[in-house]
C-alpha cells in the first residue's frame, strides 16, 4: 500500500531523525486507511524512506534533468551516506530505526551522468541514483555497509528487529 502522506520534516533534524520521521509518517498513514477500511490491526506495517546526504546535506529527489545532473556530479569522486528510516508497527506498537551505509563513487564523466540521468530517468530518487542500475555498476567504487540498504531497505537490519519481536 503506498501511503499518501507528507514527506517534509522539522527543520532542525540530523538526516538520521528526518528519515525516521519521514518513515514513522508513512507507516502511521498506512495504518490509519487500514483502520479506516474496518481492518483488525494484526498485520505489521513496514515504512522507510532513504535519503542521500552529502557534507551533511540531504541530496532530494530531483525536480528535473538538470537537478539530476548536479546530483550526481557532486557525488562523483566523493563518499557519502546513504541513510534509511525505518517504521515498523507491530500490534499498534512502533518501532523505529535507522540504518547507514557509506557510499563512494569513483570519478564518473559528464557524459556517464548524462547517458544515467537520459536512459534511466532517476527522478523517483533520492541523491538522483539506484545502486542496482547502471550507475552502480559501473561508478560505484565501494560500500561500507548494507548494500540492501542503499537500495533503500535494510533487510539484515528489519530481520534483526523481527525476531526480537517474534523471537521463536
Amino acid at each position: 500500500m503506498v501511503p499518501d502522506s507528507d514527506e517534509s520534516f522539522p527543520e532542525g533534524l540530523t538526516p538520521r531523525e528526518a528519515a525516521v520521521h519521514v518513515a514513522r509518517q508513512k507507516a502511521a498513514a498506512v495504518h490509519k486507511a487500514r483502520r479506516e477500511a474496518g481492518m483488525d490491526g494484526s498485520e505489521i506495517i513496514l515504512a522507510a524512506d532513504t535519503m542521500v546526504v552529502l557534507d551533511d546535506l540531504i541530496l532530494g529527489k530531483p525536480v528535473d534533468r538538470s537537478d539530476a545532473i548536479g546530483m550526481l556530479t557532486r557525488l562523483s569522486g566523493r563518499e557519502h551516506e546513504v541513510v534509511t528510516g525505518v517504521c515498523m508497527i507491530i500490534d499498534n506498537e512502533y518501532i523505529a530505526f535507522d540504518e547507514v551505509s557509506k557510499v563512494c563513487f569513483g570519478s564518473l564523466t559528464t557524459a556517464q551522468i548524462e547517458h544515467y540521468v537520459d536512459v534511466h530517468a532517476p527522478y523517483d530518487k533520492a541523491g538522483s541514483y539506484a545502486i542496482q542500475e547502471w550507475i552502480g555498476l559501473i561508478g560505484i567504487r565501494y560500500i561500507h555497509g548494507d548494500y540492501y540498504n542503499v537500495m533503500g531497505l535494510p533487510i539484515c537490519r528489519i530481520l534483526s528487529e523481527l525476531r526480537r519481536v517474534y523471537p521463536s
